[in-house]
């Protein structure tokens, strides 16, 4: 009887999980439209009032994205503003959407890879999952990669797709 040899076990294929650097904790969006007068102007003393005042608690451990979704012109140092008062409390502060600040937290999270623990090496990213992994989770890893690893397939490792291979 023949041995069964188990070849994607010896293959010295790596596999990395995009779903391991998925951002944690929730995502939720600070809008300056709820803070300015008639929903179109900022005045400088209420607005400062106001977030003073703010319940700011809520945010705690949070990733907060700053957004203003009314059509108003909004000096730069309101942002700056809220920042102060979100940065003791929030996990994570930007200025951008819901998905700005997931794809930001992933890119984050994706730049703590030690590359140099991969040089010469054939990676696997793994493919299906059941997070939202993403393009730009895809684009980054590879990005990452490529200057250092010998080979970057796409898949399982028992059924892959050449994304990448190093020039000899």
């Amino acid at each position: 009887m023949d041995e069964i040899i188990n070849k994607v076990a010896q293959s010295g294929l790596e596999t990395i999980d995009l779903e391991n650097f998925y951002p944690q904790g929730e995502i939720v969006e600070f809008d300056l439209k709820e803070h300015l007068f008639m929903g179109m102007i900022l005045k400088e003393k209420d607005f400062r009032t106001a977030m003073q005042s703010h319940d700011w608690e809520q945010y705690r451990g949070k990733n907060v994205g700053l957004v203003c979704t009314a059509d108003a012109i909004v000096p730069l140092w309101a942002y700056m503003l809220i920042t102060t008062y979100l940065e003791p409390v929030a996990a994570y502060v930007a200025f951008g959407d819901t998905d700005f600040i997931y794809r930001t937290l992933y890119l984050k999270n994706l730049s703590q890879i030690d590359v140099n623990s991969l040089v010469d090496k054939r990676i696997v990213i793994k493919g299906c999952g059941d997070k939202r992994v993403g393009e730009v989770a895809y684009t980054e890893i590879t990005r990452l990669l490529r200057p250092v690893v010998k080979s970057i397939m796409y898949g399982e490792p028992c059924s892959t797709v050449p994304v990448y291979k190093k020039k000899s």
